[in-house]
Formats: C-alpha cells, sequence, structure tokens
C-alpha cells in the first residue's frame, strides 16, 4: 500500500473507479432529477445552467442524472458478466490443464470453436433469438469471453502441475481436489486477475456498443450507450446530449485500464526490479 498510494497510475485509476462505484451506490441521493423525468419545456437545454448542469435531452431529461443512473448498469453488466466468465474459464482452465488427456483436448477444442465466433456477430445472433435484456446481455457477454480465462489458467496449471511442492504434495498423499484449490489455484490467480480488471473495461464499452446498436439494455432504462444512442441526430445543434454520456464511458474505462495495469506491474514478480 505504501508503494500503491506513491504510484500515480493507481491513485488516478482507484480515484476514478470509487467515484463511479459511489456514484452508483448514491445515485438517488445525488442525482437532481429523476432521470426518467420529461419535461419538454426543457427541451435540449444548454448545459452549465442551475437546473440543468450537464443540459437536458430531446425530452428534457436531466443528463446529469441519467449519467448517474447510468453508472449502474455499466457497473452491473461490466462486473456481473466478468465474475461469472472468469468463475466458467477458470474452472475449465483447472480442469483441462491438471488432469490433461482426452478432457484437455475436448474443452480446449470447445474453446477454439468458440473462439472463430466473432463477438459482435455472436451477440447479435443471440440477442435476436433470445431478446434483449440486461441479463441476457450480461450471459451472453460471460459466454463469449470464458474462453480467455481458460487458456491463461490452463496455461498456468500445466507449468504449476511440475513445480516441486505440487509434486511433493502428491507424494505425501494429498488428494486432488486439495492440490488444485490449494496448490494450484491461488497460484494461477494473478493473470486472472489482472485480466478480470481489464475485462470489466472492455465489457463497460461492449454494453454501451450493444445498446446503441438495440442490442443491449432496454430503452428506458438510463445507460451511457443508450444516451449516445438518443443524442446522435442532435449532435450538430446540441452536442452535449451525446459528448457528456461519452466522457464518461471514457473516463471510466480509463479508470479501469490505469486500475489494471497497476495490478499487472505489482503482481508479476517478472517486472519488479
Amino acid at each position: 500500500m505504501k508503494r500503491a498510494l506513491t504510484n500515480p497510475s493507481f491513485l488516478l485509476g482507484a480515484g476514478i473507479v470509487l467515484l463511479v462505484v459511489a456514484a452508483a451506490v448514491f445515485a438517488p441521493a445525488l442525482a437532481p432529477h429523476q432521470p426518467t423525468a420529461a419535461n419538454l419545456r426543457a427541451r435540449l437545454a444548454a448545459p452549465f445552467q442551475p437546473a440543468y448542469l450537464l443540459g437536458a435531452d430531446a425530452i428534457g431529461r436531466d443528463i446529469l442524472s441519467r449519467i448517474i443512473f447510468g453508472a449502474r448498469i455499466s457497473l452491473v453488466v461490466g462486473v456481473a458478466s466478468v465474475a461469472i466468465a472468469a468463475v466458467i474459464g477458470t474452472i475449465i482452465g483447472l480442469l483441462a490443464g491438471y488432469f490433461g488427456g482426452v478432457l484437455d483436448a475436448v474443452l480446449m477444442r470447445l474453446a477454439d470453436i468458440q473462439l472463430a465466433f466473432p463477438f459482435i456477430l455472436l451477440a447479435i445472433t443471440v440477442i435476436a433469438v433470445i431478446g434483449p435484456g440486461l441479463w441476457k446481455l450480461i450471459l451472453v457477454m460471460a459466454f463469449a469471453q470464458w474462453v480467455q480465462y481458460a487458456r491463461i489458467v490452463r496455461g498456468q496449471v500445466l507449468s504449476i502441475r511440475e513445480t516441486d511442492y505440487v509434486q511433493a504434495a502428491a507424494s505425501l498423499g494429498a488428494g486432488h481436489a486439495r492440490i488444485v484449490v490449494r496448490h494450484i489455484l491461488l497460484n494461477a490467480l494473478t493473470p486472472v486477475t489482472v485480466l478480470a480488471t481489464l475485462g470489466i473495461a472492455n465489457n463497460i464499452l461492449l454494453e454501451a456498443g450493444l445498446t446503441f446498436l438495440g442490442l443491449g439494455v432496454d430503452p428506458t432504462i438510463p445507460s451511457w450507450g443508450g444516451m449516445l444512442a438518443d443524442g446522435r441526430n442532435y449532435i450538430e445543434r446540441a452536442w452535449w446530449v451525446s459528448t457528456f454520456p461519452g466522457l464518461a464511458i471514457t473516463v471510466t474505462v480509463l479508470g479501469f485500464n490505469l486500475l489494471g495495469d497497476w495490478l499487472r506491474d505489482t503482481l508479476d514478480p517478472r517486472l519488479q526490479t
């Protein structure tokens, strides 16, 4: 922590992430207006005025309030999809790397098949069949991203299972479950942690992009991607409708990327001098 508090990347990244989390948690108290409340008298109201600090959209909804509430959607999608993908991928990677043989071949071939499908095409196909929705979007992202966690964990397991302490535990009669959980999994979590942090930033971008295309969350729910879609027709005469949500996405993704870079530099002993 002493090193972290002197690292600019950590301070900036953690500060941004904490700010976004605080906005999501305390949104009802922080938002000056109801995010779905329309006021046609304030239609496309300019920003930097007391009633509408960041302006209003095409039907008079306060942009600042919608950005604050939209942080909830971005964090839920980013964190939940990464958590599901990481858990599934870690379990598959552990099984494939530790037991090897036919199980490894089958699981890795499934991973290769998964990687053959472009994510956008897969998302469009699946959501067109099952319909859009928050949790459907999360499951589609998790289903498409478990492969990267599985391949990384498998690679870690293949090297760790040959170390002396794993061989010693096996010779002393330790069972497979104990060896995998206590000796292999804990030593393979470092790259998973870094990848998950960077994955949250990536999934926030993906959620915004899919919602912009109409394949994400319900349009009635405040989300940053939906706000970008709403403002694209007014970019010339009301730049603030899409600019401020875009800045919110940019800053949030930057925060998670900085935090992920710091974790990578801190947890990888090869990068330490």
